[in-house]
Order: structure tokens, then sequence, then C-alpha cells
């Protein structure tokens, strides 16, 4: 490919408490209703918050990881040998995965997937093993369970994990290292991470994820699984493949500035931005859209803000920004692989999501927040922002293919 060229984006899949595949995540981000309810899940007596963007009738982590990452094959178009030649890249929680459901202890315990044998014989896949599966054995499980033949590799960095993923996907087929690349990326909101959160008086206690907005309170989980599949321009037209969107530029930077907090002055994030850009080839003003990490907390949405007006300058003020996360929650190592499938959603429908939860202005975020009701798309080209603790920042720039 050339060093330009476009990563064609040829098939995804996503699921979240909007609902599952593409039709439900575009109408629940243009409905702008946020999914949050009580959770049902775990217990969550003692806890400063009880509520979450979850699922009702949710599976394993390891089953609903192999439906999407199959889904998206099947809207790419994969046949077999496609998949055979295929790589993985998956994101998700480093530690092992916990998943929903109640533990047998009668029940053995499968050492690669977590699931449990009943003693006739069956499979409870529901059920949650102590601990649960380690990640590098669920990434080679789900590589063989759905085809794909390729090597794979683990993306336990937080938020960042599932952009960073795809960063890494586009430039190993722009290098010609690969012809085609699955990258998936999941988390199901469990009672540990909710813990901490809730401890850390992260959570928002009024129950609403209101970002850039004056009165913010923060962020709520959600669950988020989901599935891409990316591939070379060549690849693609071999197969006559159409893709459903193009991967233009990435770009990552890391501020350093503290643990938890990011550079108010938005240092690393605009340099992911720029970075993004110019590996396009575009300019600043190419961008129509961003839909930005956004969490919903004030230090990282203000220190946002300011990195979008470093990376823009005046034009920040003119280009539309919201945050998708207030309407289906933060999934974490998943985060920034949902909101990009609900970005090239956006961009494909012709409409941009509202950031809801708003109040009224900040003065610590001057930005031209979609309210209200969704807006026309006025430009092909859109970024999707993510960043985590420890001062990592993403920036992926997408475009209607």
């Amino acid at each position: 490919m050339g060093e330009r060229e476009p990563v064609p984006i040829s098939g995804m899949h996503a699921v979240s408490a909007l609902g599952r595949g593409a039709d439900a995540q575009l109408a629940g981000v243009l409905c702008g209703a946020p999914a949050f309810r009580p959770v049902r899940r775990f217990d969550t007596t003692g806890r400063r918050v009880t509520v979450a963007a979850t699922l009702p009738d949710v599976g394993t982590l390891s089953d609903e990881l192999a439906d999407a990452i199959d889904a998206a094959c099947r809207a790419a178009g994969l046949h077999p040998a496609d998949r055979a030649d295929s790589a993985l890249l998956l994101a998700t929680h480093g530690g092992p995965i916990s998943q929903p459901g109640p533990f047998r202890a009668d029940r053995p315990v499968d050492p690669v997937d977590g699931s449990t044998g009943g003693t006739d014989g069956s499979t409870d896949r529901r059920a949650q093993a102590p601990g649960g599966p380690q990640v590098p054995a669920l990434a080679g499980h789900l590589a063989r369970r759905c085809g794909l033949g390729g090597p794979t590799r683990i993306y336990t960095s937080a938020c960042v994990s599932a952009s960073t993923a795809v960063a890494d996907a586009a430039a190993m087929i722009r290098r010609g290292d690969r012809e085609r690349v699955v990258v998936a990326a999941g988390y199901l909101v469990e009672p540990d991470q909710f813990a901490l959160f809730d401890a850390g008086r992260a959570l928002a206690a009024d129950g609403a994820v209101r970002p850039f907005s004056a009165g913010r309170k923060g962020l709520l989980l959600g669950d988020g699984v989901a599935a891409v599949v990316l591939e070379s321009a060549e690849a693609a037209r071999r197969r006559g493949a159409e893709p459903v969107a193009t991967l233009h530029g990435w770009g990552r930077a890391g501020d350093a500035y503290h643990p938890c907090q990011p550079d108010p002055a938005g240092r690393g994030l605009a340099r992911a931005v720029g970075a993004a850009l110019g590996r396009a080839g575009l300019p600043a003003a190419a961008v129509g859209y961003v839909n930005a990490n956004a969490t919903g907390t004030g230090y990282s949405d203000a220190s946002e803000a300011a990195a979008l007006r470093l990376a823009l300058g005046d034009l920040a003020d003119r280009v539309p920004v919201s945050s998708t996360k207030s309407l289906h929650g933060h999934a974490l190592e998943a985060s920034g692989l949902l909101e990009l499938v609900v970005t090239v959603l956006a961009l494909r429908h012709g409409k941009l999501p509202v950031n809801a939860g708003w109040l009224g202005p900040d003065e610590a975020c001057p930005l031209d927040v979609v309210i209200d009701a969704p807006r026309p798309v006025g430009s092909p080209y859109a970024l999707s922002l993510n960043a985590a603790f420890g001062g990592a920042n993403t920036a992926l720039l997408v475009g209607a293919p």
C-alpha cells in the first residue's frame, strides 16, 4: 500500500446496552436516550452508585466476542480461506476475565475459555470460574473458534487498548506485513472494576454522564463488545468487497503528566490528533466531527477541550463534537472500538450523535457541542479520540468510503 493510502474497513459489528448490531447502535445514538439502568448483574448494596449501561441478556465475554468476530467477518464477506489468513488483535481487561452468571463449584472448569462442564457432559458458558480464563488463552481460543489462522496479539492498555489495536492493525496492513487483520474488543460491566471506580468517586452519583457540560459529576460504565475487519485496498478489490469506511490516519502520544489526571493543557492528545492528520495528509479543516473521549469528569473533559483547541486552532469553535459515552457508557478497554463503529455509522448515515446529559455550557470547554438533536454530517472525515490513565492518548481519523 502507499504511504498514505487509506486502510479499508470491510466489516464491523458491535453490541452495547443500546442493543445488538450496527442498526441498534445507530438508532440508539441518534435517539439520544441514555441506556443507564439499575445494575442487576451483581449486588450493588453499599455502593455509592448503582447504575450502569448493561444488556439484560448478555452471555459470557468469550461468547460475546466470538459472536462479534463472526458477525464482522460475515459482514465483510470473508470466506474460510480469507479468515484463515487473518490476524486477531484483541483488546480486553488484563486480568482474569470476569463473566456474568453464578459459579457452580461442582462443575469442572475448562482452562481455555473458562466455561464449566455439567456432569452430563453439557457446557454452561454463563457460569463463572474463580478467576476466569486468562487473556492470552482467550485470544487463542477465539482465533481457533472463529477460524482465524494468523497471529494473535493482546492489548491491555486501559481505555486506549482498542484504539491502539486499530492503529497497529492499520500500520501492519500499510507496511505490507498483513493483508487482513480482525480487531476485537470487549468489556462487560463486572463487580471488581465497578467497585474500584465507585470507591474512587469517579462514577456519576446523579446517574447521568454529562460530557463537556456544566454540572458534570463523572462517568458511568457500560457493556461494549465490537469487532472490525481491516484489510489492504488490494485485498478488498481482489475479493470485490465494498468497504463500509476507510481509516485515513492514526496517532498516539503520551503526556506523562500524572498517573490518573490528564495534562490540563491537552498536549498529549493534541499531538495524537496532529499525528493522525499528518499520517492522512489532511488539514485540520477536513475534520467534520469529533467523537470525543469525554467521560463527563471535570479534569478530563476540560483537558480534551484544550487539546482540540491546540490541534484544530480556531476551527475548534466550529467542528461539531459529542461523546457517545453519554449514551452507551464507558466500556473501558473496548471503548475505542465501540466508538469507532458508532462514528463510522454516523458518517454513513449522514447524522451526528447527540451529546446527552447536557445542562449548560462550561467556560472550561468552549466547543461546538451537539445538543438537543442530531446534526447533518458536513464533512466525510471524523476523529474518534480516546485517553487512558497514565497519559496515553489516541486519535483515529476515519472517512466515508
